[in-house]
């Protein structure tokens, strides 16, 4: 009896004992067909990011510590945008040539990711084509993004297994996703209509009076919270930069750093500063201004390294190099091939809108300083599966110049050099392999004329 008594006791125990809390997400998975390229899992924010090693037969698996919610799984051509918690244990499968029919996830957390996929799919669906919804007038349009938010909150309620804290998080989300829309109405359709005088009427944006932007939980999980925010402080960041007269960059670190929550202030600071460093026209007021107000030692640590870096972009420093990048009209080209001319670089790719929208001009600068001491170089850093679309677009656009290839896309070795996060970007270099301006005007502003002008080009 004795024994029995002892042998009951430590069953007891051992039940009440806590499992161990797992502080790791597992992710596996499959992809069938899947083209020559890095796969890759990055944060939202950017601070992570982790190439996956995928088998000869597609498999692949790995375990992630996370501490973050929302992450992309990325192969070069198909985005799988998830939410990741400690504790997740996800299997991915799909095949590379039939993703959208073909995609599948299971396991532990899958619940919440399969309501993204279906939210993203039918988001698309009901959103349609931008220049048509942009295009609807004010009524039509609120209409429409109400509608939307209402079938997206069905869709939600309707999935079973999503737990209740991610359920009431993700529903003030589709309600700061709607906010967001309305405040990008008026860009919007100013753009697509060339309605460039159109202002919403009184009372368009009344849903956005009272908002709470200090709100730590929505701003660390719902994106379009995080716009909301990022706009709020851009729009006294203009009056600053009017007021003071500093450039607006600058003006958005100050008035961001007068926020009192840390985790939002750090955050909005990092944000602009991981790609606003790279295109600073002040370099060190602007990274002494950001590392005066951040408090987050990972944050500052990464926009340091960027900082050092672009030191060696300054004016008058030696140009990082380009070398044997596919030319359009046949053969390799180098930077150095151009040595004894001044060098006009376009960054650009043809999925990129903003680089589109600087082809007209681009066209009138190229014919302008035709027969000058210049050469204009355009550098496409789109994938190798878009290589026949960027010739093709070459030749129906019928862009002039120097069209060129880059070897890696976005890791090619000049992207990198030139720590370039954005594009379109331009680039101007002298006639001795020396920076001009890591981060000339663009073909559209008129100060690129005036800067040649200057330099007798």
């Amino acid at each position: 009896m004795k024994k029995l008594l002892i042998l009951a006791l430590i069953i007891t125990i051992s039940a009440c004992k806590e499992e161990p809390k797992v502080d790791y997400t597992v992710v596996t998975g499959k992809i069938t067909n899947k083209a020559s390229g890095d796969f890759s899992i990055q944060s939202f924010d950017r601070t992570f990011e982790k190439t996956l090693e995928v088998s000869e037969d597609g498999t692949f698996a790995d375990t992630l510590t996370v501490d973050g919610n929302s992450y992309v799984l990325y192969d070069g051509k198909n985005p799988i945008f998830m939410h990741l918690e400690s504790g997740y244990n996800l299997n991915v499968t799909y095949d590379a040539t039939d993703f959208d029919n073909t995609l599948t996830i299971t396991g532990k957390g899958s619940e919440i990711n399969n309501y993204l996929l279906s939210k993203r799919k039918n988001q698309k669906e009901l959103f349609g084509n931008s220049k048509d919804t942009y295009s609807l007038d004010e009524a039509e349009y609120k209409e429409k993004m109400g509608s939307i938010k209402d079938t997206q909150l069905a869709l939600l309620e309707s999935v079973k297994g999503i737990p209740g804290d991610y359920l009431e998080k993700e529903k003030r989300n589709l309600n700061y996703s709607y906010l967001y829309k309305l405040s990008d109405y008026q860009g919007a359709h100013r753009y697509f209509t060339k309605q460039q005088d159109f202002e919403v009427t009184e009372g368009f944006l009344n849903e956005l009076e009272g908002l709470d932007y200090n709100s730590v939980d929505d701003f660390e999980f719902s994106q379009d919270y995080k716009r909301l925010v990022t706009s709020n402080y851009r729009k006294e960041a203009t009056d600053l930069s009017k007021k003071d007269s500093i450039e607006n960059d600058i003006a958005f670190l100050k008035t961001v750093s007068s926020i009192d929550n840390e985790v939002i202030k750090n955050g909005l600071l990092f944000d602009h500063a991981t790609f606003g460093i790279t295109y600073t026209k002040d370099l060190d007021t602007y990274y002494n201004t950001y590392m005066a107000n951040s408090t987050d030692d990972d944050n500052n640590a990464i926009i340091t390294e960027k900082y050092n870096k672009l030191q060696a972009l300054n004016a008058g420093k030696p140009s990082p190099q380009f070398v044997n990048y596919e030319n359009y009209k046949g053969g390799k080209t180098s930077l150095s091939d151009l040595k004894g001319k001044y060098v006009y670089i376009d960054v650009w790719a043809t999925w990129c809108a903003p680089c589109l929208g600087e082809i007209p001009s681009l066209k009138k600068v190229e014919k302008q300083f035709h027969d000058n001491n210049i050469e204009f170089v355009s550098i496409s850093i789109d994938k190798l599966p878009d290589h026949e679309k960027w010739k093709t677009m070459i030749e129906e656009k019928e862009l002039g110049g120097v069209q060129l290839f880059a070897d890696n896309d976005w890791k090619s070795k000049f992207v990198t050099d030139y720590q370039i996060e954005g594009i379109p970007r331009f680039i101007l270099i002298d006639p001795e392999g020396n920076i001009v301006d890591a981060n000339a005007p663009r073909p559209s502003n008129s100060k690129l004329t005036e800067l040649f002008t200057e330099l007798s080009i």
